[in-house]
């Protein structure tokens, strides 16, 4: 689409509306049917397909943070096309348990909507252990 605006963009809208807390408009992002790559061995990893299941997921994160899980980026967004790799920190608390971590967000644009994406975390194992198994 000519009047589709780049995937630059799409990115920064998405992590503005995330530091912001605002899940409308990071939901509002999202294609239909996004494909969500999560990480790990934990509670939330694994393929997540749509839109709902990725809204599900972000979700639950806050859920089980207390509200307390935040993404914040380190770096500028660089693109390659329609992919844009960010680099990140995230961190959140859980009963007493802290995570801090450096990370790469690589997203998929499609238009103005972000249609896939590969999260990738520098210390899985503590990823894994904050988040814990259902």
């Amino acid at each position: 689409m000519a009047d589709s605006p780049a995937p630059l963009a799409v990115v920064r809208k998405y992590f503005d509306a995330l530091a912001a807390k605002d899940f409308a408009t990071v939901s509002a992002t999202f294609a239909d049917d996004i494909v969500w790559h999560q990480p790990g061995t934990n509670r939330f990893s694994g393929t997540h397909h749509g839109a709902d299941a990725v809204g599900a997921l972000i979700g639950g994160m806050m859920t089980v943070s207390a509200g307390t899980f935040a993404l914040a980026l380190t770096g500028e967004p660089l693109a390659n096309g329609a992919l844009v790799a960010v680099p990140v920190r995230f961190s959140g608390d859980r009963d007493g348990a802290k995570l801090e971590q450096d990370g790469i967000d690589l997203l998929r644009i499609e238009g103005d909507r972000v249609a896939e994406v590969w999260l990738f975390s520098s210390d899985p194992a503590s990823e894994d252990a904050f988040w814990g198994t259902v």
